[in-house]
Order: C-alpha cells, then structure tokens, then sequence
C-alpha cells in the first residue's frame, strides 16, 4: 500500500507523488502517517518534513498550514513550502540577516509586521537546517 502525498502553497503545488510514508511537523509534535491512518486534521507548524518512497528519504521546509489525512490521501495546505533541491542557501542567509535587521531596527512596527519578519526567520533557519542536513 502507498499513500499520495500533496502539497499546495498559496503559490503553486510543491509536490506531489505517492509515497510510502511521511512524517508532519505539527503543533503538537511530529506525526509519521503510514498507508490506513485514520482520518485526521492537524495544524502544521514551521518545521522540516520528511518524506520516505521506497529506500529514498526527502526533505523539505514546511511552513504553518494544515494537513489532512483521508484514506490513503495525505493533504497539506502551507504557508510556504521548499524542497531541499530548490533551496538557495545563499538566498536564505541573506533573507535571514535582512529579516533580523529589519527587526533591529523596527522598534516601531506594528505585531503584524512583527510576526511576519520572525516567520520569514523561522522558515529561513528551516529552509538552512534541511539543506545542511547532508552536511
């Protein structure tokens, strides 16, 4: 048995194949989903996300959303998605350093650009933590 795995941000579908197993960074803590898991809803939390198709694991950085377990269909609706190929760790150190400048400096800013910035920095350190994990 296999599951299908996809994966939708506001900006395109990151990914999408059947898989044997994958494990979700929640709010609660990490969840593995094997094929015949019950119905489930979660919210996904900023975090790395492990794919696992025959003898191959994958990474990629998830950002907050939601997941949806159905039959054998493993839905996630994300923020922001990446898989490790498509990272550019040189993009993300320097998103990193702009936000943490940007937040420095930004004693003025109002909680919603507050919470923006240090979303762009948990996604950042996400998105560096899942491409140097060869490392």
């Amino acid at each position: 048995m296999s599951l299908t795995l996809e994966i939708v941000t506001p900006e395109a579908r990151v990914y999408a194949d059947t898989i044997d197993t994958v494990v979700i960074p929640t709010v609660d803590g990490e969840i593995g989903i094997l094929p015949g898991h019950i119905p489930l809803l979660t919210q996904v939390e900023h975090g790395e996300l492990r794919v696992t198709k025959g003898n191959q694991t994958s990474w990629l950085a998830v950002g907050n959303g939601f997941a949806q377990v159905e039959g054998d269909k493993v839905s996630i609706l994300a923020e922001r998605a990446i898989t490790e190929e498509k990272i550019d760790e040189a993009a993300v150190e320097a998103a990193l350093k702009r936000a943490e400048a940007d937040l420095k400096e930004g004693a003025n800013l109002d909680p919603n650009e507050q919470e923006h910035l240090m979303g762009i920095m948990r996604f950042a350190s996400t998105q560096l933590a899942v491409k140097r994990r060869r490392r």
